[in-house]
């Protein structure tokens, strides 16, 4: 069975940091691209950021460019998204998915982008 397990949610300040990790089992994420996404209550679900199947490419959207940071590790078979710097505003489910192919390519525009996705990890910002 192929599943995406996220992990490393919770209740943090404002300010503060969190790391979440994106762990695959039944198949590889080496030949992948993984994207984080979140969706926040009442609201439309957001591409955060992107990083292609080596690592060599990244992207990030403009809400979190220079507070968030994503890499992975193919031998863990493992991507993670360091979060810091925390807000309010970031508040949500946070989930990642895997592309079929090694690019970013589109993770932000094709609905189909994702074939394989995560249940998500609560991420909370309050003090």
């Amino acid at each position: 069975q192929l599943q995406l397990v996220e992990s490393g949610g919770g209740l943090v300040q404002p300010g503060g940091s969190l790391r979440l990790s994106c762990a695959a089992s039944g198949f590889s994420l080496n030949d992948k691209a993984i994207g984080w996404f979140r969706q926040a209550p009442g609201k439309e679900q957001e591409g955060l950021s992107c990083i292609s199947s080596t690592g060599g490419t990244t992207h990030y959207v403009d809400s979190v460019k220079g507070r968030f940071t994503i890499s992975r590790d193919n031998g863990k078979n493992t991507v993670y998204l360091q979060m810091n710097n925390l807000k309010p505003e970031d508040t949500a489910v946070y989930y990642c998915t895997a592309n079929r192919y090694p690019y970013c390519g589109g993770y932000l525009s094709s609905p189909e982008w994702g074939s394989v996705w995560g249940k998500g990890t609560l991420v909370t910002v309050s003090s």
